[in-house]
């Protein structure tokens, strides 16, 4: 009892520290922190402690914040492979190492060598893919765990379940899409909410096609989830899991694209740095909340 608080403890610490590395990458990508530190990994412009700059503090607390949860990481993971014998646990911090890991690598390898765009869109989606491996750790441990691992009645379709699977998977592709916007510096794009430039479908080329193409990703995600609650409500119970995380789901991802138009009308105002970090705290929350509806959902046969 006392090594499963213990590893609760580990896996609430791994998640919190892997929403922050979240949120800073963010800040790091809006403030255009990046090359904070130089050509220079994992030293900054050459040195243990970097001389005083914005973007150096920003792009190296990130690093230090990296480093840090991915120790407490390393300790959770070693201590549930000794000591816990759920294997969802152990696949689920297996799978947040194996993407902290990936994130680290691609991160230095964005310092020492130029990317495209395309690459760097990746290293958010890596970390949000590690965000969701703890969080789905985490849940383990509370009373969420076994509606996960043994299921809590419901009964849903077969046709139910792939299309709550197909939503998860689309929706990572709407969050590249928004990493992309914000690596080509494609917000520009689209001015005005929610018309684009004015026009329901604007002249697609540059960045204007890079946004409305985010934007009508996003657009469709929504419609995609309150198709799904639809049928989730008409096959579970209301105090199920699967209908609250995917009730909890439908709410974020319209919070999302209200908080897109936030975006969009903050640009040029000194608010939209705080609305691009709520724009991202809002998209990890979904897709974590996402991985749970997927994972619970098979244990729900009908």
């Amino acid at each position: 009892m006392k090594m499963e608080r213990r590893l609760k403890a580990l896996s609430l610490a791994s998640m919190l520290g892997m929403f922050l590395i979240l949120v800073m990458g963010a800040l790091v990508t809006k403030t255009e922190s990046g090359r904070g530190c130089g050509d220079d990994w994992p030293l900054c412009n050459g040195k243990f402690v970097p001389a005083y700059t914005i973007e150096s503090l920003i792009e190296y607390s990130h690093r230090f914040v990296v480093g840090v949860v991915g120790i407490i990481l390393l300790a959770t993971m070693i201590l549930v492979f000794l000591y816990s014998k759920r294997k969802d646990a152990k696949w689920y911090v297996g799978g947040a190492m194996f993407f902290t890991l990936l994130q680290a690598v691609l991160g230095a390898m964005a310092v020492v060598w130029p990317q495209s765009s395309a690459i760097l869109a990746l290293h958010f989606g890596f970390s949000l893919m590690s965000f969701a491996f703890t969080l789905l750790l985490y849940l383990v441990f509370t009373r969420f765990g076994d509606a996960m691992y043994k299921g809590d009645g419901t009964r849903l379709t077969r046709g139910v379940r792939f299309s709550i699977w197909a939503v998860l998977v689309y929706s990572y592709v709407v969050v590249y899409l928004g990493a992309f916007v914000r690596h080509t510096e494609a917000m520009g794009g689209c001015i005005g909410w929610p018309l684009c430039n004015g026009q329901v479908i604007p002249e697609m080329t540059g960045p204007t096609s890079i946004a409305f193409i985010h934007r009508v990703g996003a657009a469709i995600l929504g419609l995609a989830l309150l198709t799904l609650f639809l049928f989730v409500r008409g096959q579970a119970r209301s105090d199920s899991g699967i209908y609250r995380s995917v009730r909890l789901s439908l709410i974020l991802v319209f919070l999302q694209i209200l908080s897109g138009g936030f975006v969009t009308l903050a640009i040029g105002y000194d608010i939209y740095l705080l609305a691009s970090l709520l724009h991202a705290v809002l998209v990890s929350c979904l897709f974590g909340i996402l991985c749970y509806s997927a994972i619970a959902s098979r244990h729900t046969r009908g």
